[in-house]
């Protein structure tokens, strides 16, 4: 039984080796010239403006739980609609719940402002 695994040692052996061996010639051969302008951080091309380690509103986080929450309901429709007419009526009723809860999660959020910009 032991055996059996021995091409996946091995293959991972390979990959480590792949792996470090790309790293080691990289910082042996790469031209190390720094200037200025390369150590500087890159911000989309403009000067960094603030300190790094500012805070963020609260607003930025709430939009990104909502971007989720509403992905994964992309996610749970799309094999749904795959499936729909071999699933039974049942299964719609279900599904128009879900969206009835998340709509009005979005509602909620829509009422608490989570969507406008200061």
């Amino acid at each position: 039984m032991p055996s059996d695994y021995l091409p996946i040692l091995m293959f991972m052996m390979v990959a480590t080796a792949f792996g470090m061996g790309a790293l080691i010639l990289g910082e042996i051969f790469r031209i190390k010239r720094s200037y200025p302008e390369k150590l500087m951080p890159y911000e989309s091309g403009n000067p960094p403006v603030g300190e790094p380690r500012m805070r963020f509103s609260v607003k930025f986080y709430i939009i990104a739980m909502l971007f989720v929450v509403f992905d994964v309901e992309a996610v749970f429709l799309y094999p749904w609609a795959i499936v729909f007419d071999k699933i039974g009526f049942y299964a719609f009723i279900e599904m128009i719940i879900f969206i009835v809860i998340l709509f009005v999660g979005y509602i909620y959020a829509w009422k608490k402002e989570a969507f406008t910009w200061d």
